[in-house]
């Protein structure tokens, strides 16, 4: 059953809030349309089946049979499969619009809604559903209608007003491909106006000429069927390159013979490109989860040795240099290994790393320390950097990985022992060598080298060593992804890389980074650290290492401090104490009760709590609307982080209460 209330149309509109169904049922009802509503899904199902409307507004969020399946019904339905929908919705999600376009919908609306808009999008669709089934019923009747050329030109250009409305591009050409109608959505999506287009080859103006092959057998199947349908990738006047989903239908003449080509394509470069975000976050999200939770635990056991190595160096301050020195490299070490965790999370969500000026001297320095310590004595291991070598502009922890990650290697070659050497220097590539290298570009670089004695590579391997997943080490020893790392951050920092190897006789990298003329400015490592005065601190923290080294640091620094396991004991010691506790460290996950839903509940005990968020994750977007989470901190962090967090928070406060009034 069709209904044909009222000549500008009937819209079904689906919302379980009745508020909104009032509001857009009146102001479409004063814009001329019939209106039916339904609050929930199988209900629009039932009234869609019974009196198909024109048009259906879906809200996507509702109880029960949500927008989606509602969307995926109708469209499965015969009866009602033909029915434009339009998604009401407050989401923003890539992926959820993906989603609803694949089901079938043409279009979003996103709440608040805006009247204007939302009856701009309905009159467009319904004009474009109207076109649409005038243009097929033409086509089931245009053979017999058109008896020549002349009167099937005619009958396009009686049609040019309605089509020029139409946002898709549609021409008519000759057998031989000249152009003779195009609309203005052919103007908009290609760029050529009309009186440019018509009269020429649209195979020339459309296609590049390595791509002209791909429609040989389109007009094949065009000959033999009448009709054919599929993407082409095109491009417009200024040579950028789009994909449509192209419509062909061929026009024969009183013999029968092939006359004109009628085509109607819409672009859908911008579809495709969601797709493919799509696709990718598919693929993604199981590498990101897992990373997600390795780098949870890893940051776990690298905070207590964090700061264990820091109160060791302040608990013996007399203890010989070298074992002060093996303090420092468990220190530094654990801060590079939770800044490696870090770029695991960063390659999962696409984040950059950041950015400075490095001095390479200083990351070489750091490295010939983790050398001489580590590696087997049958190495021999020399550094030739000079003073005066130039800085470079990039990650450090990235680049620190590149050169870890060559001098691994280089031992890995020499399992019985050998020379292993790391040089660096200033050069300025001119424009001779950079004919000889695509890589490189005219201006300074640094040249860094390592070397070794070992084995050496054959010139199979050479070509393919730095493809992902290829290793010629034995299974469990190497994964195939440390050249391919080391190669892929080298070119993000607009540098390149060379090798040579000879057989039995070593390998020598060397890695070009671009230079910039600058001193690196040192990070200062003495920045004052905040005594407590005496200050209650409660700490909640799952894993036991953590709040013994935290409670030890703050109580090394002044701090009275309480500790609590998991979330239900921090509720009941901060209910007994809440007068003597200043603040409150909470780890965000946790078992049972995690440091989001303990927080919420420590505010409604104490609207003025003061909470330090802390987490081995990023920080949780759940707390940006928790007052009482002051500030946040990523594990692992250090005693000077730590400090300096706490007396902000506590001196903040403070402050506050100096211009408001004492706590009540």
């Amino acid at each position: 059953m069709k209904t044909n209330l009222n000549q500008k149309g009937v819209i079904l509109i689906v919302d379980d809030t009745p508020t909104n169904l009032e509001i857009l049922f009146d102001f479409l009802g004063d814009s001329g349309f019939t209106v039916l509503v339904a609050e929930d899904g199988e209900s629009a199902i039932a009234r869609a089946e019974y009196a198909p409307p024109d048009l259906i507004l879906l809200d996507i969020l509702m109880p029960g049979m949500d927008g989606f399946e509602t969307c995926r019904c109708l469209k499965a339905n015969e009866l009602t499969k033909d029915i434009p929908i339009i998604f009401m919705t407050a989401l923003s999600d890539t992926v959820d619009k993906v989603k609803g376009l694949n089901l079938g919908a043409v279009d979003y609306i996103t709440k608040p809604l805006q009247h204007e808009e939302v009856l701009a999008r309905i009159e467009l669709h319904l004009k474009l559903q109207n076109l649409t089934k005038a243009l097929q019923e033409q086509n089931r009747h245009l053979e017999a209608e058109i008896s020549e050329r002349k009167q099937a030109e005619q009958k396009i250009r009686e049609q040019a007003a309605l089509l020029d409305i139409a946002t898709d591009a549609i021409l008519l050409r000759d057998w031989d491909n000249t152009i003779r109608f195009w609309n203005q959505g052919a103007e908009h999506l290609y760029g050529w106006k009309t009186q440019e287009a018509i009269g020429k080859n649209a195979n020339q103006l459309l296609y590049k000429p390595e791509t002209v092959s791909q429609l040989e057998n389109v007009r094949k199947s065009l000959a033999e069927s009448g009709a054919w349908q599929g993407e082409l990738h095109q491009i417009t006047k200024e040579g950028k390159a789009i994909i449509v989903a192209s419509r062909w239908t061929l026009m024969r003449d009183q013999d029968g013979q092939p006359k004109s080509i009628l085509t109607v394509n819409t672009d859908i470069t911008e579809k495709k490109l969601l797709e493919s975000q799509f696709l990718r976050a598919q693929r993604l999200e199981s590498v990101g989860t897992l990373a997600g939770g390795i780098a949870h635990d890893l940051n776990n056991i690298l905070t207590p040795i964090l700061t264990a190595a820091q109160l060791l160096q302040l608990k013996q301050p007399n203890i010989d240099d070298r074992s002060q020195q093996m303090f420092k490299t468990i220190e530094s070490n654990a801060k590079r290994g939770a800044a490696l965790v870090k770029q695991v999370l960063y390659f999962t969500r696409g984040v950059e790393g950041k950015r400075t000026i490095v001095q390479i001297g200083h990351l070489c320095a750091e490295i010939k320390q983790i050398v001489e310590e580590t590696f087997p004595k049958s190495i021999e291991f020399s550094t030739n950097i000079p003073p005066n070598l130039w800085a470079v502009i990039g990650d450090p922890t990235n680049l620190h990985q590149v050169i870890m990650n060559l001098v691994v290697n280089a031992r890995d070659a020499m399992p019985n022992g050998g020379t292993l050497s790391i040089s660096a220097e200033n050069i300025f590539i001119d424009e001779q060598y950079a004919r000889m290298n695509i890589d490189a570009c005219v201006g300074p670089y640094i040249a860094i080298t390592v070397a070794d004695t070992g084995i050496g590579m054959q010139a199979e391997i050479l070509d393919r060593m730095f493809e992902p997943f290829f290793t010629t080490k034995e299974i469990g020893k190497g994964t195939g992804l440390g050249l391919s790392t080391v190669r892929g951050i080298i070119k993000g920092l607009g540098g390149f890389v060379s090798v040579f190897s000879t057989v039995g006789r070593g390998t020598k990298f060397k890695v070009f980074l671009p230079a910039v003329e600058a001193t690196a400015t040192p990070i200062s490592e003495d920045l004052e650290l905040f005594k407590g005065n005496g200050e209650l601190i409660l700490v909640v923290d799952d894993e036991a290492k953590i709040l013994e080294t935290t409670k030890i640091s703050l109580e090394t620094y002044n701090y009275t401090v309480m500790t609590a396991k998991d979330g239900i004991e921090a509720i009941a010691l901060y209910a007994q104490y809440q007068d003597q506790i200043s603040a409150v460290l909470m780890d965000m996950m946790m078992p049972s009760m995690d440091g989001v839903t303990t927080s919420r509940t420590l505010q409604k005990i104490d609207p003025l709590v003061k909470i330090i968020a802390i987490s081995g994750l990023a920080a949780n977007g759940k707390l940006a609307g928790n007052p009482a989470v002051k500030a946040f901190i990523a594990k692992p962090y250090t005693t000077k982080e730590l400090l300096q967090t706490l007396h902000s928070v506590l001196y903040q406060e403070a402050i506050k209460k100096g211009c408001e009034g004492v706590r009540v």
